[in-house]
C-alpha cells in the first residue's frame, strides 16, 4: 500500500478541515513547498495536495501546486476544481477530478482517455452520499454505485475521502472501504480518519492500494518514515 501524505491548500497556507467546515480550520504553516520536501526526505514517494480554495469556486493556488510538483523528485497527485488537463500540462503527475466527475461524466471520460493513468476519480461522502463543490454541495449519487459507474479505461484510481471522518483521527471506515474496494477493480485509495499507525495497517487489510494522511502526521502521532514502514508491511 502506498502512502500519500497530505497537503491542503487555503490561501497560500498549510491547513486541515475538521470534517471538511471550512469553519474549523488549523493552520499548519505557510510555506507548502518546504512541507513537501520534508515529505520526500522522510521517504514519501508521492505528495497529494488538495487545492481547497479551488474546490470551492473562491479562489486558485495553482501557482503554488505547480511549484511543489517543480521542488520535488516524487510525484505529486492534486485535487480541488479540477476540470481540465491544466495541470497535468503544467508538471502534475496526477490529477484528481471531483466535482465534474459528478457534473459531466462524459467530459471526464475524455480527459481519462487523453491521460491514461494520470486521473483519478475522488469521492467525497457524508454516509455514502457523495458531495461537491468542497464538499458543501449534496449530489445525490452513492460511492456504491460510481464506483462502478466511472470504471472507465485507464483510470488511475478513486480517491475515497469520508468527509465525517477527516482530521477527526477517529478512525477510517473499514467496512466501507473494503466494500468499495471489493466493488471495483480499479485501485482505490482510502482518506480520512487517520490517527495512528495500527489505523494504517487496518486500511492495509481492507485491500486498498493506498490511504492519505494529513492530520496526524502534523500533530506527530508518527512520522512520515514510520507511516510508510506500515504501508510497506
Amino acid at each position: 500500500m502506498e502512502l500519500f501524505p497530505a497537503i491542503d491548500l487555503r490561501a497560500g497556507r498549510c491547513v486541515r478541515l475538521h470534517q471538511g467546515d471550512f469553519d474549523r480550520e488549523t493552520v499548519y504553516g505557510g510555506d507548502p513547498v518546504a512541507r513537501a520536501l520534508a515529505f520526500e526526505a522522510a521517504g514519501a514517494r508521492w505528495v497529494h495536495v488538495v487545492d481547497l480554495d479551488a474546490a470551492r469556486r473562491t479562489g486558485s493556488n495553482a501557482a503554488i501546486v505547480t511549484a511543489i510538483a517543480g521542488a520535488v523528485r516524487v510525484p505529486v497527485q492534486t485535487g480541488g476544481g479540477v476540470r481540465d488537463a491544466s495541470l497535468l500540462d503544467a508538471g502534475l503527475a496526477r490529477v484528481v477530478v471531483g466535482s465534474a466527475a459528478v457534473d459531466d461524466p462524459a467530459g471526464v471520460r475524455r480527459l481519462v482517455t487523453d491521460h491514461p493513468g494520470r486521473v483519478a476519480v475522488g469521492l467525497d461522502h457524508r454516509d455514502g452520499e457523495v458531495r461537491t463543490r468542497g464538499w458543501e454541495h449534496g449530489s445525490g449519487a452513492k460511492v456504491a454505485d460510481l464506483v462502478q459507474e466511472l470504471a472507465w479505461p485507464g483510470l488511475a484510481a478513486f480517491v475515497i475521502t469520508d468527509i465525517s471522518r477527516d482530521a477527526t483521527m477517529a478512525g477510517p471506515d473499514l467496512d466501507g472501504l473494503a466494500a468499495v474496494s471489493a466493488a471495483t477493480e480499479i485501485p482505490v485509495i482510502a482518506s480520512g480518519g487517520i490517527g495512528s499507525l495500527d489505523d494504517i495497517r487496518a486500511v492495509a487489510d481492507t485491500g486498498v492500494a493506498g490511504v492519505i494522511v494529513g492530520k496526524a502526521i502534523y500533530e506527530r502521532r508518527f512520522s512520515v518514515a514510520e507511516a510508510v514502514a506500515a504501508c510497506a508491511r
